[in-house]
């Protein structure tokens, strides 16, 4: 026997001998042994010899391929992005006992959509941020922001980067949790949050505060922040 050719399985010779016999014809006796292959799929099949006079299968599909989220443009902190006004509509807001001191943040999801875009908004004058998912804010935290030489950029700006543990390589200093915002060193991180302290752009947080943001977020959400202009909250729900 050459190496070309392989033994046919007992079975199927069998069937294939008694074919004449039976008056199975040609359609049936394919069925029959594809039946058997079926009884046989555990085993390693052998492939059967090739006939020129059988049809050749028809090639499998191949597989869609994955779509992928594009990964969003990076920009500096004088290229800010537009933001749909109707993503700013606030449906509730956390009740906070004032005062809402530095090192201070409220964190509470229930009630809210568990999906639905998040926006961030930061208010450099109130010195606050807020998320909102689908409109429910579900976390706020007192903030440090950049100091006068080294301030933090007014406008939108959507999440570029993410990483957990995270070195400044410009400064060499911690930035946990960080979320990059820009490509010229601005982004949202925990941080020592205490009165008098200030970043080189950034928007520090409270570190337990910056972790629940972190899984609350993806790439692309956006950041709005602003120098004193507040969310309409008039028509919005108190917890």
């Amino acid at each position: 026997m050459s190496k070309d050719q392989q033994p046919e399985r007992p079975f199927a010779k069998r069937i294939k001998d008694l074919a004449p016999q039976l008056g199975i014809g040609a359609a049936g006796l394919a069925v029959v042994l594809l039946f058997t292959l079926v009884l046989g799929r555990g085993e390693d099949l052998a492939p059967a010899p090739s006939r020129a006079a059988e049809p050749e299968a028809a090639p499998l599909a191949s597989p869609k391929p994955s779509v992928e989220v594009a990964k969003p443009v990076e920009r500096s902190r004088d290229q800010p992005v537009a933001v749909d006004r109707d993503a700013l509509v606030v449906r509730r807001v956390l009740p906070i006992e004032a005062p809402f001191r530095h090192g201070d943040y409220v964190w509470n999801e229930e009630g809210a959509p568990p999906q639905g875009r998040v926006i961030v908004t930061v208010d450099l004058k109130a010195q606050t941020l807020s998320v909102f998912r689908a409109g429910y804010e579900i976390g706020a935290a007192v903030i440090v922001y950049g100091a006068d030489d080294k301030p933090s950029p007014i406008g939108a700006f959507p999440i570029t980067q993410k990483k957990q543990d995270h070195i400044s390589n410009l400064y060499n200093a911690p930035m946990p949790f960080m979320q990059r915002l820009t490509n010229d060193g601005v982004a949202i991180h925990g941080s020592d949050v205490q009165w008098g302290n200030a970043t080189h752009g950034c928007i520090g947080v409270p570190t337990a505060f910056a972790k629940k943001l972190f899984g609350a977020t993806k790439l692309g959400d956006l950041v709005v922040i602003t120098d004193g202009k507040m969310l309409d909250t008039s028509h919005a729900e108190r917890l």
